[in-house]
């Protein structure tokens, strides 16, 4: 790797703008999730959930972005230009935004699972014990027959098989 990209890695690192990426990219998935689930619910619009996903798509540059300008110091956000890399929040604001990560895919995953394991489970079973419990009727379709024969004649040929095909199934 080149001094170049060694040194823009080491910038991002310092100014945690991957954490901030990886936060932001876990909490947005977890929105919509949340979104996809909740809004049919409370019989809001389709389009609703795509406009939640969009407005959080075009709010990922501007996560990044803010993430590499401003850092945030004991002092409170600070322009990164004017903060000394010693006085940052250092190893305790990498932590909690580790900390932060940690619990948002963890909610992710445990929603994961409920949403894998335990709810299309029990839609499953409630869907087969009802289809068990009613008799399903069967239906069938018959399309009448068309004469393509040059012979006007033949015509009722095709009537004829159009109507001993229903005879025979009722």
């Amino acid at each position: 790797m080149g001094t170049n990209q060694h040194s823009l890695l080491e910038e991002l690192k310092r100014r945690k703008v991957i954490r901030v990426a990886i936060a932001y990219v876990g909490v947005a998935w977890l929105l919509v999730q949340i979104a996809d689930v909740f809004f049919p619910a409370l019989y809001l619009p389709d389009w609703t959930v795509r406009f939640v996903a969009a407005i959080l798509v075009l709010g990922f540059p501007l996560a990044v972005f803010f993430a590499w300008a401003f850092e945030l110091t004991p002092q409170g956000i600070k322009r990164d230009a004017g903060v000394n890399a010693a006085a940052g929040a250092g190893a305790r604001g990498g932590r909690s935004l580790d900390l932060a990560i940690i619990c948002v895919l963890g909610i992710a995953v445990v929603w994961f699972a409920i949403d894998k394991f335990v709810w299309s489970s029990g839609t499953a079973d409630t869907l087969q014990s009802a289809e068990s419990s009613v008799a399903v009727k069967q239906t069938i379709a018959v399309l009448p027959f068309v004469n393509l024969s040059a012979d006007e004649e033949q015509e009722y040929f095709s009537d004829g098989l159009t109507e001993e095909m229903l005879n025979l199934l009722t």
